[in-house]
């Protein structure tokens, strides 16, 4: 029996999705999760414990920059800031994961900005607040193209990461530098959420988070792999 179409009262958001290197094909997304504090140095310019849980955050699907090299300067800032990150896409998910099984639920790997709102940040924080609209807006959270994950090596992953910013090299890491390596933060994550295809993981940046001011240009880039290439533009007035 075919189930009848539900009627809307206005037409429906577009999908958010990501280009796949080497298809036509895109990578439709459902969540964008985030974890804070994954890199000791970064913990320690942030004046942060680096030890405990990992900290999870989300960001909206609506807060995707694909297909654009433009990075609108949000407003309610003045001290809008960069902070480069592999992103993990899933091809799979479910709850409760095993570590030893969280690598084969990986579609493929991108390069992200996980863009911060940093003064609005430490107003809330000291305010004991929720720092959340310091972090997910509108082009909260840019991503290059996806690269296919290596079926022959799931537990294999990208290892330098790297962000520069009119010409000068701002931040780089190697991934295995992180405090919570990728199959432990999936299967922490799955321990609160029931994970799922279209899923994005950004996970954490290193030191060296700064700044960015309209006209800057640069790129994010998993050296040898894929790249993003950007230009802060003005944003909504």
């Amino acid at each position: 029996m075919t189930r009848p179409q539900p009627q809307f009262c206005f037409p429906p958001p577009p999908r958010h999705s990501l280009a796949i290197a080497g298809t036509d094909a895109r990578f439709p997304v459902r969540a964008i999760y985030c974890v804070g504090r994954n890199y000791r140095e970064h913990a320690r310019e942030m004046g942060a414990p680096a030890d405990g849980l990992p900290c999870f955050f989300m960001k909206p699907a609506h807060g995707l920059l694909a297909d654009s090299s433009r990075i609108p300067y949000p407003p309610a800032t003045d001290d809008f800031q960069h902070e480069v990150e592999l992103v993990i896409a899933l091809g799979s998910g479910g709850r409760q994961i095993p570590p030893e099984e969280a690598m084969r639920a990986i579609f493929g790997y991108g390069i992200g900005l996980d863009l911060t709102r940093r003064d609005l940040q430490a107003r809330l924080k000291k305010q004991g607040q929720p720092w959340e609209l310091s972090k997910s807006f509108t082009g909260s959270a840019a991503c290059s193209v996806l690269v296919r994950a290596n079926p022959d090596s799931p537990d294999r992953a990208p290892q330098r990461i790297r962000l520069v910013v009119n010409g000068t090299l701002r931040q780089e890491a190697q991934t295995d530098q992180m405090i919570w390596p990728i199959a432990t933060l999936l299967s922490e994550l799955s321990r609160y959420e029931e994970l799922a295809a279209g899923d994005l993981l950004f996970t954490g940046t290193p030191a060296g988070v700064g700044p960015l001011v309209v006209g800057d240009r640069g790129f994010a880039e998993i050296v040898d792999v894929c790249r993003l290439d950007f230009v802060v533009v003005p944003g909504p007035a």
